[in-house]
């Protein structure tokens, strides 16, 4: 009887590696279910319209881009701006999307109820960056932003500095944000000259070009924008963290559904929050959804 129950349990031991087996097949075929969901298996073809806020322009299409059709078969077309202009364009049908990523929660609201066309009706929030201050190392003003406060070097005579429009992208909104705060903190008056002017300013996904291409001393940019592409920053100490929130959203009558399916499960997932960390930004976990996804969208975004 001894002998017998001495084999049970060795029975018992040996099945528990057995099931934590079946249970991971299980979860991985769960997962290719909503990455592959016309027939269960990899497309072998199709693409994706993506519409995403312009900082991350890099790291979608130097990482992400090439590690989603790797992994799902399907090809994205993606269309970088600043979040509020692309929502305009939603909103107009000047852009087709089939996928939307933001760097501001509000800017969802703006394409959400019955008076702006219901084109969405949930998002979830995935990733947070920093706002920062770039400069190009070849600057003149380079070792004073090294070396001074940032608020005492970007008002001086000649400073070439670099922004988005705050009515078309959050982080213009931010920028402003920034210039304003330090100028009653420490009694700069000239930042908010800055902050009121329109000169310096580009498109989002332009900005980097133009500081590595010298046009400019310095610019603000997102921490997942100077990691990408590895610029010099210094942190805007001395008015609190900045920060961009970025969400992800399916449009109304997305043209490619499966394939939007297939981004959202990918993006919100292991492998492309390695991509994530790895270029500067910081996931947001658990995954913060508002609104109420579609029950087709339950298996693409992770649970709590």
């Amino acid at each position: 009887m001894a002998k017998f129950s001495a084999m049970a349990r060795q029975f018992r031991r040996s099945l528990v590696p057995l099931v934590g087996g079946v249970l991971a097949l299980v979860a991985g075929l769960a997962t290719a279910l909503v990455l592959y969901p016309a027939s269960g298996a990899s497309p072998t073809g199709g693409s994706v319209d993506v519409l995403y806020a312009g900082s991350l322009v890099t790291v979608m299409q130097a990482h992400l881009d090439s590690a989603f059709q790797q992994a799902s078969g399907y090809t994205v077309n993606g269309v970088a701006g600043g979040s509020k202009e692309l929502a305009s364009e939603i909103k107009a049908g000047t852009q087709q999307a089939d996928v939307f990523i933001s760097a501001s929660p509000a800017v969802n609201a703006s394409l959400m109820g019955p008076a702006n066309g219901r084109w969405v009706s949930w998002y979830a929030s995935f990733a947070r960056s920093p706002l920062l201050l770039a400069y190009n190392p070849k600057s003149s003003f380079a070792h004073e932003l090294e070396s001074k406060p940032w608020y005492d070097v970007i008002g001086q005579s000649g400073f070439l500095l670099g922004r988005t429009d705050p009515a078309t992208d959050p982080k213009g909104a931010l920028t402003v944000q920034a210039l304003k705060e330090a100028a009653r903190t420490y009694h700069r008056p000239a930042l908010t000259g800055i902050a009121n002017s329109s000169n310096g300013e580009f498109p989002e996904q332009a900005l980097v070009g133009e500081l590595q291409a010298g046009q400019l001393d310095a610019g603000f940019f997102y921490g997942v924008e100077a990691s990408a592409a590895h610029l010099a920053t210094v942190p805007l100490r001395g008015i609190g963290t900045l920060t961009a929130t970025y969400t992800v959203t399916i449009a109304k009558r997305a043209p490619h559904a499966a394939a939007a399916r297939a981004f959202l499960a990918f993006l919100l997932r292991r492998k492309a929050r390695a991509i994530l960390v790895a270029n500067g930004m910081q996931p947001v976990s658990p995954t913060e959804v508002k609104g109420v996804p579609p029950a087709n969208l339950n298996g693409a975004i992770p649970s709590r």
